[in-house]
């Protein structure tokens, strides 16, 4: 438990201190834009693959006997989550997330939702807690889940004070409940390359994950424990 509190305390802070608008800023001043990029990417997958096995190395305690429709959450929601995280990590977006540079036309996930990132891992985070019933996965789930939630609160209230009266365009053309916007004629729904690009990702990675790289990756497979 020690090192799993360890590896989590880490992942958290990773994706907290970083985020930081003027720490950003100096990173970036620092290593440059495409450096600052690709190292941060790299330890935060590391980070994420040591909570990971700091959670698959507790002590299996059974919650909930499993069931066949638990399983489909995750598989229906993971390629939703896969189209949210990767449109969102590629498109421009100021009041968000995002691997590009600040400015510029925002992509259009954003319309979609203003936290397209935070949503894909929300989404992964409450499908998967649902279909592992053990305790090592509530913590693991639970605790992404989490922080993906309290991450729109603390966006949200970081860019409002940052971005001053461009916050408030972008609060009126998006909104942080997926589609509200849209249904309430703020936004308007449209495709673009990124969303092209993400679309064709989360397929792919989809069919790879049913097709036997889940079980590979995690020794469960998904379609197999559906069919219970």
């Amino acid at each position: 438990m020690t090192q799993f509190a360890l590896a989590l305390a880490a992942f958290l802070a990773l994706h907290s201190i970083p985020a930081m608008p003027g720490v950003r800023r100096q990173l970036i001043a620092t290593f440059g834009f495409q450096s600052y990029l690709l190292g941060y990417s790299a330890v935060s997958i590391a980070g994420l693959a040591w909570v990971f096995h700091a959670a698959f190395a507790l002590d299996y305690i059974e919650l909930w006997p499993p069931a066949p429709w638990q399983a489909w959450p995750a598989i229906l929601l993971s390629p939703v989550s896969a189209l949210l995280i990767a449109a969102g990590l590629i498109s421009g977006n100021p009041a968000s997330i995002s691997m590009r540079r600040v400015g510029g036309q925002p992509g259009a996930i954003v319309a979609i939702t203003r936290h397209p990132v935070l949503w894909g891992f929300l989404l992964w985070s409450f499908s998967h807690m649902l279909a592992n019933g053990d305790l090592r996965s509530l913590l693991l789930f639970g605790s992404l889940a989490l922080f993906s939630a309290a991450g729109m609160w603390i966006v949200e209230r970081r860019q409002r004070r940052t971005l001053g009266v461009d916050w408030i365009q972008i609060q009126s053309s998006s909104s942080i409940l997926p589609f509200a916007a849209i249904a309430r004629g703020r936004a308007r729904l449209r495709f673009d390359r990124e969303m092209g690009i993400a679309l064709v990702l989360s397929v792919l990675i989809t069919i790879w994950l049913l097709s036997g790289g889940h079980a590979a990756l995690f020794g469960a497979d998904p379609l197999a424990m559906a069919a219970l």
